[in-house]
């Protein structure tokens, strides 16, 4: 017999990357690309270029597809699923997790505390090492009592008691305070909002919730209970004010006619005031919608109970170090670190091995926070309150802290909303990502985070149907080495983003001035401020240095007042604005709210269109108006998916599924609407329909229907806006807030804009640096039309092409607050407490 071996066949190696071959997921080009596994790859392009369809739509959607696809059908159905990807092939594609651009906010009841999970190390440790109180009111020290499950004995009353568990001081579960239910707010009546117009009769409508919230009848009852209903309400007495706001619910009898009847009947009505009939209707509301309804008659404000902490009496009598939970979430994570630091010294000896653990799971996650800059949060400021890039920094946070093995993790933007200062902490959470085994690919345009990656595929050439390819890959080095690559030059050095010639220091306030001085609101301290008129003015400092303060919550709210005549916000002391009549917020906020509201609507372009197409012969041989070219309500419209393109398939136990409707393959018209054409501009024997129209980019349509001239003029504004590439049917709830902010602008563009003052929040989101160039055009457009422009920006190529910079900090929350710098970049590179100023210099 032939002698067997027992020694193991050689095992493969195991694979070194994922291999994708044929990826045609929307605008990509059938491409092949290998992606190395346990390596940090950044994935680069102009926007449009296909960045989001490799790394979402392929790999992301892959590997969580292949993972779910392994669970059981009773455990899918409870689970949003990824659709199978247009591609040929994926091979060795770990299971994926997307840490998006934009995390979701947080219900009401989510904290910082609670979404970094940083609170339940705190109140493990308020409960296990926390001084506590009797039954009857004795304060116990800390005893190992409370781990051991075993009574605790007052030394005072000998009382025997349990200390509370961990679950008994969390806001939401035992411990959440009884009035306002754990959410730190109550809604009371805003009394102000019950009589908007006094010059106005109660018989007119004066009493606003008696017209919409409760029976018109309403007026009579008051009339009956001694209220004049036929004059101005301001010319009422006192006594019958209260009445009107306060009176008793006592029954009356009146006469009451129908209104559309001569019909009369008598009855008994029980009087609702004002200001119950609105409590009357907020305790029935069962849903959104009906809270909408009272919302306008009701104001927010802390829980007078809780104080605003959400915490129950007894989940806020523990204390440790002298203070108890409330206090301790008060604190700002960084101010928090130091105490939990100095926790164990103060202990018995017995008790210090515990908390040292506690402390210790505790520092740890919040190490990596304040490494990613979020040292100035507290730990009880409202999820719902970050910015988009403090919440994402908290899910990447989240990622690390969970210490996965084998993960693919796919960032899109890690950067957004972050200082340069903050680059390297970022840096150093995706390297601990990569130590424990995983693999790590970011879709970014920040060629200061780009410069570390091990590995870069970039995509193009250039936006829309013209990109979706490869054009370079490898290594750094060779990426720049590689004549194809776009951003090759930016990360060598070798391209510039200066595109503007600023103005000189001497002439900056040539124009005028606008001048604002405000108190101190939350941490930022009372400031005085000068804006140039007619100048690009760039906000800057470290995340939490008083930014969104100083410009969404002040300068802009105080120039919306001083336009309308409304009274300046109560910190704002003094604002000089003259001939100042616009104030306009271009903010990254989605456009729109559902698939109906497109670049072509928005634009105004596709009311153009339907005018010209109603315009035809066959137009007209088919008796077709304008309004039957909507595919909203027009007749012209997908009878099969009603115009929005998609239909939702319910597959029963499965997570419904949408896909492109079958009948209009997501043109959203009927097959009547290709029956009619007209010419195209750029080859007068061609034919195109509206249908046909829509599906191309802004580019194509501009050649196709360039003889109308004021199609022509709103779609070469949205390629000025460097927007060419998104096609007239994009849904616009879909665009990147880069690409919403520009496409906001499209109406303001060509016109004498002296009068406006335009705010950009953080404009370079999602943008590559010829992006960055573009955008940086359009803000010389607005600059040389007059328009005075404030950006609150990070990007340095932006801050570096500012006429006048404004720098807060020097650091985040109490450290910040304040203004550093304030003058040309040269300056504020020279400032040596500008934190700003340092990485202006290094650039």
């Amino acid at each position: 017999m032939p002698s067997i071996d027992p020694s193991p066949a050689p095992a493969d190696p195991a694979p070194d990357r994922i291999r994708v071959r044929g990826a045609r997921v929307h605008n990509l080009k059938g491409i092949d690309v290998d992606i190395p596994l346990n390596r940090l790859v950044g994935i680069a392009g102009v926007s449009g270029s296909g960045k989001s369809s490799l790394a979402l739509g392929v790999l992301y959607a892959e590997g969580s597809r292949r993972y779910l696809e392994a669970l059981s059908t009773y455990t899918r159905r409870r689970l949003s699923q990824a659709g199978r990807a247009d591609v040929d092939e994926v091979l060795h594609a770990p299971a994926a997790l997307a840490l998006h651009q934009r995390p979701a906010a947080g219900g009401v009841r989510s904290t910082f505390g609670t979404s970094t999970e940083l609170l339940n190390s705190l109140r493990l440790l308020f409960s296990r090492v926390g001084s506590h109180v009797c039954p009857n009111g004795h304060r116990v020290p800390p005893t190992l009592a409370v781990a051991a499950e075993i009574p605790i004995v007052c030394p005072v009353c000998k009382a025997e008691f349990y200390g509370p568990g961990a679950e008994e001081l969390a806001f939401n579960s035992d411990g959440a305070c009884p009035e306002c239910d754990g959410t730190g707010v109550v809604r009371t009546v805003d009394r102000s909002a019950l009589v908007p117009d006094e010059t106005l009769t109660i018989d007119e409508g004066a009493v606003a919730p008696w017209g919409t919230l409760m029976w018109d009848l309403m007026k009579q009852v008051a009339r009956e209970m001694g209220v004049r209903t036929d004059v101005p309400f301001n010319e009422l007495s006192p006594e019958e004010r209260d009445i009107v706001f306060d009176g008793p619910a006592e029954k009356r009898h009146i006469l009451y006619q129908a209104k559309k009847t001569d019909t009369f009947a008598e009855l008994d009505f029980t009087y609702y005031n004002a200001v119950r009939t609105v409590e009357n209707a907020l305790s029935k509301v069962k849903d959104e919608k009906g809270l909408a309804r009272v919302a306008r008659f009701l104001k927010e404000g802390p829980c007078p109970l809780c104080r605003g902490t959400r915490l129950s009496e007894d989940a806020r009598k523990p204390e440790v170090a002298g203070i108890n939970l409330a206090a301790a979430t008060e604190k700002t994570l960084g101010e928090l670190v130091s105490w939990v630091e100095g926790v164990p010294a103060g202990l018995p000896a017995e008790m210090r091995p515990m908390a040292q653990s506690i402390c210790e799971s505790f520092l740890h996650t919040a190490a990596r926070l304040v490494d990613l800059g979020l040292s100035y949060l507290s730990l009880d400021r409202a999820s719902a309150t970050l910015s988009t890039g403090e919440r994402q920094r908290v899910q990447l946070a989240r990622a690390v802290r969970n210490r996965t093995t084998g993960v693919l993790y796919v960032l899109d933007e890690p950067s957004i909303g972050l200082h340069p200062s903050n680059i390297d902490g970022l840096l150093d959470v995706m390297r601990d990502l990569l130590a424990d085994g995983n693999s790590v690919v970011m879709v970014d345009h920040d060629t200061h985070i780009l410069r570390h990656a091990d590995w870069i595929v970039e995509l193009g050439p250039v936006a829309g149907a013209g990109g979706g390819h490869v054009i370079a890959q490898g290594t750094v080095p060779q990426v720049e080495a590689e004549p194809a690559s776009r951003i090759g030059g930016f990360l060598s050095g070798a391209e510039s983003v200066r595109v503007r010639e600023p103005v000189a220091a001497a002439h900056m306030f040539d124009e005028g001035r606008i001048h604002l001085e405000t108190a101190a609101l939350h941490t930022v301290k009372p400031l005085s401020v000068d804006v140039p008129r007619g100048r690009l003015t760039a906000v800057t400092g470290v995340s939490g240095s008083g930014k969104t303060t100083l410009v969404l919550e002040s300068l802009v709210p105080a120039l919306a007042a001083l336009v309308s005549g409304a009274p300046l916000p109560a910190h704002v002391k003094h604002l000089e604005a003259p001939g100042i009549e616009r104030a306009n917020l271009i903010d990254a906020s989605p456009i729109g709210i559902n698939v109906r509201s497109t670049v072509a609507t928005y634009s105004g372009v596709h009311d153009e269109l339907r005018r010209a197409y109603a315009r035809t012969p066959d137009a007209k041989a088919a008796d077709l108006k304008a309004g039957d070219f909507s595919y909203n309500t027009g007749r012209l419209r997908c009878p099969v998916c009603d115009g929005t393109g998609s239909i939702s398939l319910d597959v029963q136990f499965l997570p419904d599924v949408d896909i492109t409707c079958p009948s209009c393959h997501g043109s959203r018209y009927g097959e009547a609407a290709d029956h009619v054409r007209r010419p195209s501009a750029a080859d007068p024997v061609d034919l195109v329909s509206l249908p046909e129209l829509m599906a191309m980019s802004v580019e194509e349509a501009l050649a196709a229907a360039g003889d109308l001239k004021r199609v022509r003029s709103k779609l070469q504004t949205l390629c000025d806006l460097g927007l060419g590439y998104l096609s007239l049917g994009e849904a616009t709830p879909a665009l990147s807030g880069g690409e919403a902010q520009r496409l906001k602008l499209a109406s303001e563009m060509g016109r004498s804009q002296t009068d406006a003052v335009f705010v950009f929040d953080e404009p370079t989101i999602g943008l590559h640096p010829l992006d960055v160039r573009t955008l940086l055009q359009v803000f010389q457009r607005l600059v040389e039309q007059g328009a005075t422009v404030v950006v609150i920006e990070h990007d340095l190529d932006v801050i570096a092409n500012a006429d006048y910079v404004i720098d807060l900090g020097p650091g985040g929350g109490e450290e910040g607050g304040r203004i550093v710098a304030t003058g040309i970049p040269e300056e504020i590179a020279r400032n040596p407490e500008s934190i700003t100023g340092r990485y202006l210099t290094h650039d």
